[in-house]
């Protein structure tokens, strides 16, 4: 009974990963994860009337700047914090 309870968990967890990767693609998400954190970024829509999936356009003056498309900047930067980052100390040891 534990063998096959073992391979069912086994065969299950591969899927899942699957599915979650296939959520956060059509979600526009991009995911990043370390020992200290995960985070999940927004990513500009290829679907966009807007930006057309650039993620912004050019906008001309004296110091031109690229001013965010909303399908992608209006949504926040989910981020989850898993273990403290050590601090660096302020002056070298030696």
């Amino acid at each position: 009974m534990r063998l096959r309870t073992a391979v069912l968990a086994a065969a299950a967890v591969p899927v899942t990963v699957a599915a979650a990767a296939a959520a956060l693609k059509a979600g526009h998400w991009k995911v990043h994860a370390d020992r200290h954190r995960i985070e999940l970024t927004p990513q500009p829509r290829r679907s966009c009337p807007d930006c057309r999936g650039a993620g912004g356009w050019w906008v001309d003056g004296a110091n031109p700047e690229m001013e965010a498309c909303g399908c992608w900047s209006d949504r926040p930067e989910l981020r989850i914090r898993l273990l403290p980052v050590p601090a660096w100390p302020d002056e070298p040891p030696f």
